[in-house]
């Protein structure tokens, strides 16, 4: 008899959303099993064979669940082109949690840490309208891992492609600002998606919250309604399809 799955819940979007944060509240919970480190990055890995995927090899990232929900936080999951098909083929009732963050919001974040990191050279406003034509060279064509500010936000897209291939009932989003102002209603509602028992809220934290830094761009107002702008039509899509919005 094959083992079943043992991994049954992913924390699978969406990058500088409150991923970290969020996997450090539930590695707090004791009936909870986590990854031993949080982004595996086994579905987003181009170089597994994926007409036979190695699950041996996503195992080895997990103590035993005995019993207990199992999961890991990758966020790229939900933009990385066939990582959530590759997600059914191994479970096809994984259950996904996706953390949502404002996207011009996170475009700028995600800007702050390539920059600080030495990964970009090139300022925020350059970035976000020029910039994007790099991803045209990218491997897969259009995607990138460090340099698509813009294209990770298009949040309508990628839930569109999220309950196309999961049920809703096996989906729960939320709100990056929500969990940061007040963790306890976040983390009682993935508990009942998890169908366990409520219990007292871990203490609150921040995770990667970035220091001060010699960076050469601000966020202008001109950006923030350039991107506005950018992502008004997806912005309805994810409104037809989640009621969530952004202002």
């Amino acid at each position: 008899m094959t083992e079943p799955p043992r991994v049954n819940f992913l924390i699978a979007g969406v990058q500088k959303g409150g991923t970290t944060a969020l996997f450090d509240y539930l590695a707090d919970y004791g009936d909870i099993a986590l990854s031993r480190e949080k982004e595996v990055h086994f579905f987003d890995d181009e170089t597994h064979d994926w007409n036979q995927p190695n699950y041996e090899a996503y195992h080895a990232h997990f103590d035993d669940p005995a019993g207990r929900p199992c999961g890991e936080a990758t966020p790229i999951y939900t933009y990385w082109p066939h990582s959530l098909e590759r997600v059914a083929a191994y479970n096809p009732a994984m259950k996904l949690i996706v953390l949502l963050r404002d996207p011009v919001q996170r475009a700028w974040s995600h800007w702050r840490m390539e920059y600080s990191r030495g990964v970009e050279t090139q300022p925020f406003a350059w970035c976000i309208r020029k910039g994007r034509q790099r991803l045209f060279a990218a491997e897969p064509w259009g995607h990138d891992r460090e340099f698509s500010y813009v294209e990770r936000g298009f949040y309508g897209e990628q839930m569109e492609r999220v309950l196309d291939i999961f049920p809703r009932s096996q989906v729960l989003v939320l709100l990056s600002e929500a969990l940061r102002a007040d963790p306890g209603p976040a983390l009682a509602s993935i508990r009942r998606f998890l169908g366990l028992p409520a219990r007292p809220t871990p203490q609150k934290r921040e995770a990667h919250v970035g220091g001060e830094a010699d960076f050469p761009s601000d966020l202008t107002r001109e950006d923030l309604d350039y991107l506005r702008d950018v992502y008004a039509a997806d912005m309805a899509r994810l409104a037809d399809l989640c009621g969530i919005g952004f202002e």
